[in-house]
């Protein structure tokens, strides 16, 4: 039995307009047919039909930065100590539905807890749940100068249930990319830089030129995809002689790195929103505002401003993810502000932006090659949506108006709990974000309140 979908517009996913007047025929999960609906065969006894003739039909949306065992968290604490395992993969299958819910039929998880992601992601593949395709790492993998060893190591040190795997030396680095392989990740997340700095000021990568090849050539060998955390020149740079397939950030990429990405045939995902929500969100009593707030032009804003549409044109693949999964980037709220900040700010066309959003992004996932299009032999995952994005794409912003989310031609229709922080994410203990001398209280002046002596 089909299924065929009536659409008034009907956007593919690749760089162009949107086509009116448009049919889909779906049949065992899979597009059969796209095309003028006046070409379309007839239905068969027994076929349904759906009329969405008024309107725009596009492709399931797909966001590569996706942190399901985060649990929109407030601090590295609440992300790397508090909660059980069993409880974060909890957690993360309604973080996974919201996602689902606001239009991302794929995401990819680069990084998390132990096996909270892999465990969603088969848990839904199993049809115990429903969700979004997922294609997940596990924790990442860091040295001492990398990002995810936060805390010294007189005191914690790497917890076991933090999100980043330390390593000493390249035999125990093969070692654990070996295991996470056994254990079912789809690809391999590495910390390329942190927060060590050289003399003059730059991120310095985590592991030299040779470590970073050795790790991605062992990946490639037993073939998964790597995804590389680096802001810096220097891990930016090496990541991309590695051959990586994917690099989040590259805020201090410069001509070299893009003509070595070009090369190697890297893609990267900018992630905008966390520094975009940064500056214009936080507010005084968050410890954020005094990193970010005060100088909206910060050094790395400006840098990732001017390189990131050199990158672009360059012809450098780039694919969209937010970092969802931290209160300031919470589940399914804000994903689609990605999309628009490449519009608003890298110089993408709307068409572009979504081709990032869809095709391109849904290409680094198992099965790219039916993610994210709407085409004969892909999977039919698309939206129903009232507006057309190509001429606004803000309006995907506008969650009410996603009429209806299609997964393998199947409607999803999900009831979910509002959106809370007590007892879900806010588990350390948080006592102020101030240090009360008696020069500060003077600075606050009339907020500081007095007692009455009783009568």
């Amino acid at each position: 039995m089909a299924k065929h979908f009536r659409c008034g517009h009907l956007y593919s996913g690749l760089i162009e307009d949107a086509k009116t007047e448009q049919t889909i025929i779906v049949d065992d999960r899979m597009i059969t047919f796209v095309g003028p609906t006046g070409d379309a065969p007839v239905p068969a006894e027994g076929d349904e039909v759906a009329d969405h003739s008024q309107y725009f039909v596009l492709p399931g949306l797909v966001d590569l930065h996706t942190h399901l065992t985060y649990g929109n968290a407030m601090c590295e604490e609440d992300i790397d100590f508090y909660a059980s395992t069993e409880f974060r993969a909890l957690r993360g299958l309604i973080g996974a539905q919201r996602m689902l819910a606001a239009g991302y039929t794929s995401i990819g998880d680069p990084g998390g807890s132990n096996h909270v992601a892999v465990s969603i992601r088969d848990a839904i593949n199993a049809g115990i749940f429903v969700g979004p395709r997922i294609n997940c790492s596990s924790q990442y993998i860091t040295s001492h100068q990398g990002l995810t060893d936060y805390f010294p190591v007189y005191s914690v040190g790497n917890p076991v249930t933090g999100i980043g795997k330390v390593v000493t030396d390249m035999d125990q680095a093969i070692e654990v990319i070996r295991m996470q392989i056994k254990d079912g990740v789809d690809f391999v997340k590495f910390a390329m830089d942190g927060r060590h700095l050289s003399r003059d000021g730059e991120l310095l990568a985590s592991f030299t030129e040779d470590e970073t090849k050795r790790m991605v050539d062992e990946c490639h060998r037993l073939g998964k995809k790597t995804a590389m955390h680096a802001r810096g020149r220097e891990g930016t740079l090496l990541s991309a002689r590695a051959g990586a397939d994917l690099i989040f950030h590259a805020s201090w990429a410069d001509d070299e790195c893009i003509e070595t990405m070009l090369d190697n045939g890297c893609a990267i995902c900018p992630t905008l929103l966390v520094p975009y929500h940064n500056q214009i969100f936080t507010q005084p009593t968050d410890p954020m505002y005094h990193k970010v707030r005060p100088d909206l032009g910060s050094r790395e804003w400006h840098a990732a401003m001017s390189v990131l549409p050199r990158a672009y044109r360059a012809g450098v693949p780039f694919m969209t993810g937010t970092d969802t999964g931290f209160a300031i980037t919470p589940y399914g709220e804000w994903n689609a502000r990605e999309i628009e900040l490449f519009v608003e700010l890298l110089g993408f066309s709307p068409q572009e932006a979504l081709n990032a959003a869809t095709a391109v992004s849904g290409s680094f996932l198992g099965g790219g090659d039916k993610i994210g299009r709407i085409e004969v032999g892909c999977n039919a995952d698309f939206l129903v949506f009232d507006g057309n994005p190509l001429s606004n794409v803000s309006l995907l912003l506008e969650k009410e108006r996603i009429q209806h989310v299609y997964l393998g031609g199947e409607m999803i229709e999900l009831d979910l709990p509002p959106i809370e922080s007590k007892g879900v994410s806010d588990f350390s203990y948080k006592m102020w974000h101030d240090m009360y001398t008696q020069g500060r209280v003077k600075e606050l002046g009339k907020a500081i309140r007095h007692i009455q002596a009783a009568e």
